[in-house]
């Protein structure tokens, strides 16, 4: 990962994504941990956000609404 810039990070079991500061990604295991450079980036290898530490994108995803970024947004 030299050169790159690591901001969210992912459970694997879960397929769910987070911020790097999250208390519940935190407790997870390092096996099952995932990074990503970016959000959609997460989004696009089907990861879903975390309802903790992105409740407002949760709360879209859970109402089956899109919560998907603009490329151009991040």
């Amino acid at each position: 990962m030299k050169g790159r810039t690591i901001r969210f990070a992912g459970y694997k079991p879960g397929k769910i994504y987070g911020t790097l500061s999250c208390s519940s990604g935190k407790r997870m295991k390092a096996k099952n941990r995932i990074f990503f450079e970016s959000e959609q980036q997460a989004i696009d290898a089907g990861y879903r956000p975390c309802g903790h530490c992105v409740p407002g994108k949760y709360r879209q995803w859970k109402a089956g609404k899109k919560f998907l970024q603009d490329k151009g947004s991040e």
